[in-house]
């Protein structure tokens, strides 16, 4: 119930203070998701604002603080992948939920043409936005400098390549990972296992395509070796690709379930079975993977760590506090496929 003392009037910090019982610069520190407060003080400020009703004056406190009060969840692809790809709406809906719990808005930038990354650039140096959670960066991008030059507090999902000490960053053992898989399926018994590896400009790309490698050590044939874009399509031409040059194939192992999903039609249209004639194995496990048929063997991502991480860090920088990066695992999910 509302305190009846100040129903007549908008509640204020002081007065969240005094129902709480700590200071104004603790329930200040609360309300602008700062992270240096107990967990008892923390709760106490929170219930306090439920009993006064207190509603932070956004506008008045970008004033004081010169802050936005929001952050950009940035996408650096083309726009239709924002909803064909499963992992970034997993992204965005796991940021929203991090974000709505400190009082704070999402702004959602997509930069997948020159334009776009140039109106992002602008606006985000603009200030219109604290800072940035960088989502499939690529190496070489031209708009990740910008944000460096611009001192624009980032954090990217994934290593950023070519700038992994510049700025912090939340990602899973990419390699690590890559191993687990390739271990599974010579578990398994397969030795023929070919690989449809991610750009080799993305971290994922370029990584789990190393740890298939070292796995396989000197059974590693480069020849069953082909790239695609993360997309269904481009798995389904991977895979064409592959079976033009050799049928000598008894496993393929894909860096995301998008292109496993591809690959799957690929050797269905050849004539070839899953699992019976050729295992096949993906990376995410954001959905589709579950839903698929034959469902997917899969490495499953932490997708609300990732998020909750990546704002965590985010604020952290903000406030002044040095950079970090997080690794986080993922997990070996064994369905029909392999």
């Amino acid at each position: 119930m509302e305190d009846t003392t100040i129903a007549r009037r908008r509640p204020t910090i002081r007065d969240v203070a005094a129902a709480a019982g700590v200071s104004r610069g603790t329930v200040s520190r609360v309300i602008n998701g700062g992270h240096w407060v107990s967990p008892d003080a923390r709760t106490a400020v929170e219930e306090a604002i439920r009993r006064t009703g207190y509603t932070a004056n956004h506008a008045a406190r970008s004033l004081a603080t010169g802050r936005a009060g929001s952050l950009a969840f940035l996408l650096t692809e083309p726009q239709h992948l924002l909803f064909a790809d499963p992992n970034f709406s997993l992204l965005l809906r796991g940021a929203a939920e991090a974000l709505a719990q400190r009082s704070m808005t999402l702004v959602l930038l997509v930069a997948g043409t020159p334009e776009e990354r140039a109106n992002v650039a602008h606006f985000v140096s603009a200030g219109h936005v604290d800072g940035v959670l960088l989502i499939s960066s690529h190496e070489a991008d031209p708009l990740l400098d910008s944000l460096l030059e611009a001192g624009v507090p980032t954090v990217s999902c994934g290593l950023p390549l070519g700038h992994q000490g510049d700025l912090a960053a939340v990602a899973v053992d990419e390699e690590g990972s890559a191993r687990v898989m390739t271990r599974h399926l010579l578990e398994r018994g397969h030795r023929r296992i070919a690989m449809i590896a991610g750009p080799d400009d993305t971290p994922g790309g370029r990584y789990r395509l190393v740890g298939f490698r070292e796995e396989l050590g000197e059974a590693f044939d480069p020849d069953l070796v082909e790239h695609g874009d993360y997309s269904r399509e481009s798995g389904t031409l991977a895979m064409s690709r592959l079976l033009e040059r050799t049928r000598d194939i008894d496993a393929v192992f894909a860096a995301s379930d998008m292109m496993a999903a591809g690959a799957v039609v690929a050797l269905g249209r050849a004539g070839l079975r899953v699992p019976e004639d050729v295992a096949v194995a993906g990376f995410d496990d954001s959905g589709l993977a579950a839903a698929h048929e034959p469902p997917l063997t899969t490495m499953r991502q932490p997708w609300d760590r990732i998020s909750a991480e990546m704002v965590t860090l985010l604020l952290e920088v903000i406030d002044g506090a040095p950079r970090r990066s997080v690794t986080l695992p993922t997990e070996l999910v064994v369905r029909e496929s392999a």
